[in-house]
């Protein structure tokens, strides 16, 4: 327990050199309870950077072992290359965090990084990206030898890429009606736009964002939900599934002509993905059947390639694809047959 205080009146009562010596005592016993709390600190800090450096130690174990078994493994314990990227990425970042935990150490105390970390030089950054310009100006302008304000004589430029987070906002739609003022004639209102889910409160823009975010950067509707509601914006996932459902269907007319403008290409390649599809009733899935159909001309001065993919119950029942009248010179041939891939013939 700290020493009671001393009574102040006590205290004045004792002689001078008496008060001097007990001020000198105070503050020594003081100076070595801060020298205490500092050391205590300093324990806790070097125990804690060296838990955080064996939890690093051991997860970086882990990830060599994983890459080695990825790398030199027996066939069927190898990774995919889409694995193999997520544990080089896994190893980067550890890597980073522990350089950076070693800066963090330097700095605090007063000494140059000694970690020498690679920092990739980024590419220019695109034209069509908003400049935003902020100038720091020194707190003092003024000339120390006093002849008044320094001038300019040059400047330095940094460009940092930043972004600004997805922002959602409500958009009220207002239809005034307007009457006569004698009462002689009916009402005129503006009618109301038409809207992709009638009713409903999603904008095209939101809907857009939606399916680009579940089908293009793969994230699922109840993940999107999620990221939703931490905006307060609470939509079950269910009725993000109907929004898409509604998008699809309007897109379709979209497709059909994608597809019936590739097939007058003079070159057009098509790829066959098998992918398990769910069976209801049978409890297992069943194999299904994507179509990659692709046009490339950019070596022949075309436009870019687009890509149309479509999914079909099997290899030989590719009704989706419907290849008749895209293929002139081949009707009088008779029926197209299937010949396996030819890349791996």
């Amino acid at each position: 327990m700290p020493p009671s205080p001393i009574d102040p009146a006590r205290l004045a009562a004792l002689p001078a050199d008496l008060r001097a010596l007990f001020r000198a005592q105070e503050a020594m016993i003081e100076a070595e309870r801060r020298r205490a709390d500092d050391e205590c600190s300093a324990r806790l800090h070097v125990e804690s950077e060296l838990a955080a450096s064996k939890e690093s130690v051991e997860r970086l174990e882990l990830l060599v072992k994983e890459y080695e078994r990825a790398r030199f493994g027996k066939r069927s314990e190898k990774f995919n290359p889409d694995q193999m990227q997520l544990v080089l990425e896994d190893i980067e970042i550890a890597i980073a965090e522990v350089q950076e935990r070693q800066d963090d150490r330097a700095r605090r105390a007063g000494t140059a990084p000694s970690s020498r970390r690679t920092r990739r030089a980024a590419r220019a950054f695109p034209a069509h990206l908003p400049r935003i310009e902020q100038v720091i100006e020194p707190e003092n302008l003024e000339c120390p030898c006093g002849c008044g304000r320094m001038v300019q004589i040059g400047e330095d430029r940094s460009r940092r890429l930043d972004v600004m987070a997805a922002q959602y906002r409500v958009i009220e739609t207002v239809r005034p009606r307007y009457a006569c003022a004698k009462g002689c004639t009916g009402v005129a209102q503006a009618p109301a736009p038409a809207h992709l889910v009638e009713g409903g409160i999603p904008t095209e823009a939101l809907l857009a964002q939606v399916a680009v975010a579940k089908f293009s950067e793969h994230m699922p509707l109840y993940r999107q939900s999620q990221v939703l509601a931490r905006h307060g914006i609470f939509i079950d996932r269910a009725v993000l599934a109907d929004w898409m459902g509604t998008v699809a269907f309007h897109l379709a007319p979209l497709v059909e002509r994608m597809s019936v403008v590739m097939k007058q290409s003079g070159r057009l390649f098509i790829d066959e993905t098998r992918a398990p599809v769910l069976d209801p009733g049978r409890g297992r899935t069943k194999t299904g059947y994507l179509w990659a159909v692709l046009r490339d001309d950019r070596g022949h001065g075309g436009a870019d390639p687009p890509i149309v993919v479509r999914a079909g119950p099997g290899c030989l029942d590719s009704a989706p694809l419907d290849l008749s009248g895209f293929l002139p010179g081949y009707a009088e041939r008779g029926a197209l047959r299937f010949c396996r891939c030819v890349g791996r013939a």
